[in-house]
């Protein structure tokens, strides 16, 4: 029953195929003995790894001879590797418990490429998945972390989910199989085994099936998560304009607007209590921004643009001959001074400018906008500040730090990629063209 149980789990999940090798971690306790067994048992090529820590002296030695002894048993092959964990821990200044998990998934997955492995097969089950929940419910998690434990998560597998601590235990009697205890479990001291050993027997006097009903509202909010991350990124198509920038009014048409800016804003580090300003301010005024570690957000008339932290003038002017040539940054920019010919047609392309070399000064310099800058938009007589440019171009505040300029003199004779300067257009009696062209990501990789 119970070989079939975890046999079926396999399946549902497609956690292994059985034919590619399966590293199995051994530490020597019930759950991944009984991992390890159980495994052997449904045919699965298998290899045993085990960390020894040196952490609880004598007593770590003694849990690696025994699951070298147990893998030898079953005709396992066994690798083992030493860890310094405490000294480990004080230089990545980690706890004791994170630098083990560190450790342990690090190597393990090295093991993984170097026998080209399916998986690596790790000892949870039920009730690690139901201490889980409770633990998360305790640090107010949202649905993410009320799922309990996933089947899979990467190249990691834990068949054992499907059953129980109590069945495991009943499992290996059968087999004859002894294991190890780890004497720390036996500690409240630490919340998991605080939750186990004193909150879900307390559970259990007011519902004996206490650790199955919880494990069964695990299993439904984890599938309420599928339907959730499904249905955030499905708005995340329906809200964003740019990979950049959303539109304010089409997220405010969703239930849980707010919900909804979390959580594309929680992989860049920005935290609940951020979002929430940032949400508040979005019936406000223009111009606010918010910040995590290596994002911020502007909130600009009726969007929000996201981007990486960076100075937006971390680049100097920089000088172009009236010449042939090509230019790769800061940004990709080719040239050309050619003679103009009766059969010459402009190109009429936003990121192409044609000017009369005649006209322009033996260099050109290309930096960002300054107070003041102004120039006569092509096609106009009169001169128009550059900020009253930017404004009609409803240009959010980081496009205007960021917009390039190509200057001839104090003159602006390109706002590139929007407008050239009319006093230095090619006209009939134009003899020399220069030419320069703003040369996108795509085309530079061609």
């Amino acid at each position: 029953m119970f070989q079939a149980k975890v046999e079926r789990f396999i399946q549902r999940h497609g956690l292994l195929t059985g034919k590619r090798l399966v590293l199995v971690g051994l530490s020597g306790g019930a759950d991944s003995v009984a991992l390890l067994g159980v495994l052997v048992r449904l045919g699965y090529p298998c290899r045993a790894l085990h960390c020894n820590f040196h952490l609880r002296g004598d007593e770590s030695d003694r849990d690696e001879v025994f699951a070298r002894q147990f893998a030898d048993s079953l005709g396992v092959p066994f690798l083992k590797v030493d860890f310094d964990t405490r000294g480990y821990a004080a230089i990545h200044q980690e706890s004791i418990e994170m630098a083990a998990r560190s450790l342990r998934y690090r190597w393990f997955e090295e093991q993984r490429q170097a026998f080209n492995a399916e998986a690596i097969a790790v000892a949870h089950h039920r009730d690690d998945s139901v201490e889980t929940l409770l633990m998360n419910l305790l640090r107010g998690s949202g649905i993410r972390g009320l799922g309990g434990i996933r089947p899979r998560n990467g190249q990691v597998v834990r068949p054992l989910l499907a059953v129980s601590r109590a069945e495991i235990e009943e499992w290996l009697q059968t087999q004859g199989w002894g294991y190890v205890t780890d004497s720390s479990n036996l500690s409240d001291a630490y919340t998991r085994n605080f939750i186990r050993l004193r909150v879900l027997p307390l559970l259990e006097q007011l519902n004996p099936a206490a650790r199955e009903t919880i494990a069964r509202s695990a299993a439904h909010l984890s599938a309420a998560e599928q339907l959730y991350a499904y249905t955030v990124e499905e708005a995340r198509k329906a809200v964003f304009i740019t990979a950049d920038s959303l539109s304010i009014e089409a997220l405010m048409r969703y239930p849980s607007p707010e919900t909804l800016l979390y959580e594309w804003l929680r992989p860049l580090g920005f935290s609940r209590i951020v979002v929430g300003e940032l949400f508040e301010s979005l019936t406000g005024l223009s111009g606010k921004q918010f910040y995590s570690a290596t994002h911020q957000v502007l909130k600009d008339r009726d969007r929000l643009y996201i981007a990486p932290l960076q100075e937006p003038s971390a680049w100097q002017p920089i000088e172009i001959p009236v010449a042939t040539g090509e230019l790769t940054q800061p940004l990709r920019l080719s040239f050309q001074l050619m003679e103009r010919t009766s059969d010459f047609q402009l190109e009429r392309a936003s990121d192409t400018a044609y000017f009369d070399a005649e006209k322009l000064p033996g260099r050109l310099t290309l930096r960002l906008p300054q107070t003041g800058d102004w120039f006569v938009p092509f096609g106009m007589r009169g001169r128009k500040k550059l900020s009253d440019f930017f404004a009609d171009q409803k240009m959010n505040r980081w496009e205007k730090l960021r917009q390039p300029l190509l200057c001839a003199g104090e003159s602006i004779v390109w706002v590139v990629g929007r407008r050239t300067d009319d006093r230095f257009r090619v006209g009939e009696e134009t003899k020399m063209i220069f030419s320069v062209k703003k040369i996108g990501q795509r085309e530079a990789e061609s």
